[in-house]
């Protein structure tokens, strides 16, 4: 559209991308501050009052959350190692991801006072929210207000402080050198109910579950390590940090990471985000656990699941979704190749279109609103424990761990073929470049042979010996 905001003041919607991006590109636009407000559109379910009536977010309720460009950097002063007492650290000049214009989050209440008087030309439809104004992108405002200005005045204290992440461990019977880990973070916004104390009170329960199991006699064949992560809200930093502290371990020794963020953000049904390997194990898992729906006796979650999000387009089981960044896992997966998942009760997706959960990262994210409406029984968090605890538990206790390289197969497969469809958009560069994907497909296809021929030699493997080895070992 050709918009000048060089110099200038921009105001911008939350939604679709990282708040962080936004950022990003403004600065890159030139403009000299950002103002975000969270429009009804994307953080109001339809037909739901705003707190304390309902659990939608009220107009004076504004969403923080942090806008660095990390891209996994973890401290920004540290990128890539981690940031003891005694390393070296970059000047804030340099610091990774850390914005040069001030920013500011506000509610809708305040930001259509703004709105309303805006000049400029009419957006596309697709631009427009739900409040009661034309949305005029600017700049500036209208004739009879075109002397008004915006000051921002924004105080910040940036210093290098002090984090603490909490660790535990019980070690390992039989495969002490062997990890599965169950980490989530602590540190809130603001109170913290959904996000992240839905998530830590599961990791709790599931450390008083082991708990209890130890005093009876119980061991984990493998090691079992909880992690209550520090300063996750200000760009994953407890998590990234004791991963690069770790890497070397982590990637000889580490056999899962489960993430424990925030256990609910619907009321809807099931949601799982993991590594293909674990899609199996999911699955008979959930088959294991029963649904949390009234109406639902002796159903198990599977089936609920099964029937709310069915996985139609690739097969006839519950959708399992890829997993992305965003929350602790990221260093695991993304950076040291560790197999890992998360599990959370959501909304349905095909008719509640709002961002996230609405009153997500604001003032009103408390215990009442999980209590009186997300989940009064507290059955739903229930089942995401025992979800996430059984995840745990078979991945540290299984004779063989119950990863399943054919299911990795399957998908390496399926993304192949998206990036393949995806370049034939562009024909002509294809052709100009001499794009080939054969070699891409041939290694999936050797993974694939490899992975079926590691299989059926599991089922053929003496289980009974194989005890007495690792016993005797």
């Amino acid at each position: 559209m050709r918009i000048n905001v060089t110099g200038k003041i921009a105001i911008v919607r939350y939604g679709k991308i990282f708040r962080g991006n936004k950022v990003k590109n403004a600065m890159l636009a030139g403009a000299t501050g950002i103002i975000m407000f969270s429009d009804p559109a994307d953080y109001s379910a339809a037909g739901v009052k705003p707190y304390p009536d309902g659990w939608n977010l009220p107009g004076g309720g504004a969403q923080r959350g942090n806008v660095l460009n990390l891209n996994g950097a973890g401290d920004p002063l540290t990128p890539g190692y981690p940031a003891k007492e005694y390393t070296y650290r970059s000047s804030l000049d340099d610091g990774v991801g850390l914005p040069n214009i001030p920013v500011h989050p506000i509610g809708y209440n305040d930001a259509i006072h703004l709105l309303k008087n805006m000049g400029g030309q009419i957006p596309p439809n697709n631009w427009k929210g739900a409040l009661n104004i034309s949305y005029r992108i600017g700049p500036g405002f209208t004739e009879d207000f075109k002397n008004q200005k915006v000051r921002m005045n924004i105080h910040t204290n940036n210093q290098v402080t002090r984090i603490y992440n909490v660790i535990g461990r019980i070690r390992g019977a039989l495969e002490p050198d062997r990890y599965v880990i169950l980490g989530g973070h602590r540190d809130a916004w603001v109170f913290g109910g959904i996000d992240p104390m839905s998530g830590a009170a599961v990791v709790h329960e599931t450390v008083r579950a082991a708990g209890r199991m130890l005093s009876k006699g119980w061991r984990p064949r493998r090691t079992i390590i909880f992690a209550s992560w520090d300063a996750e809200e200000f760009g994953l930093l407890g998590s990234t940090e004791w991963a690069e502290d770790n890497a070397k371990l982590l990637q000889e020794r580490a056999v899962a990471y489960i993430n424990a963020d925030s256990a609910i953000e619907g009321m809807y049904t099931l949601r799982v985000d993991c590594t293909p390997s674990l899609h199996t194990m999911v699955y008979d898992l959930t088959k294991q656990v029963a649904s949390p729906e009234e109406g639902e006796e002796g159903v198990s979650l599977y089936e609920s699941w099964h029937k709310r999000d069915n996985w139609t387009n690739d097969r006839d089981a519950p959708r399992i979704s890829k997993l992305g960044s965003g929350s602790d896992f990221e260093a695991y997966f993304i950076r040291l190749g560790i197999a890992a998942g998360r599990a959370r009760y959501t909304k349905n997706k095909k008719t509640e279109r709002y961002s996230s959960y609405p009153v997500y990262h604001s003032v009103y994210e408390t215990f009442e609103i999980v209590e009186r409406f997300y989940d009064p029984s507290f059955r739903r968090l229930r089942a995401v424990a025992q979800v996430r605890g059984g995840l745990i538990f078979l991945l540290a206790d299984s004779q063989l761990l119950p990863l399943d390289a054919n299911q990795y197969a399957v998908s390496l497969r399926k993304y192949a073929q998206s990036i393949t469809q995806l370049a034939q958009v562009h024909p002509e560069e294809m052709k100009m470049y001499e794009v080939s994907f054969d070699s891409l497909f041939s290694a999936v296809e050797n993974f694939t042979v490899a992975s079926r021929e590691f299989h059926k030699r599991l089922e053929n493997l003496n289980r009974a010996e194989y005890e007495c080895v690792t016993s005797a070992i």
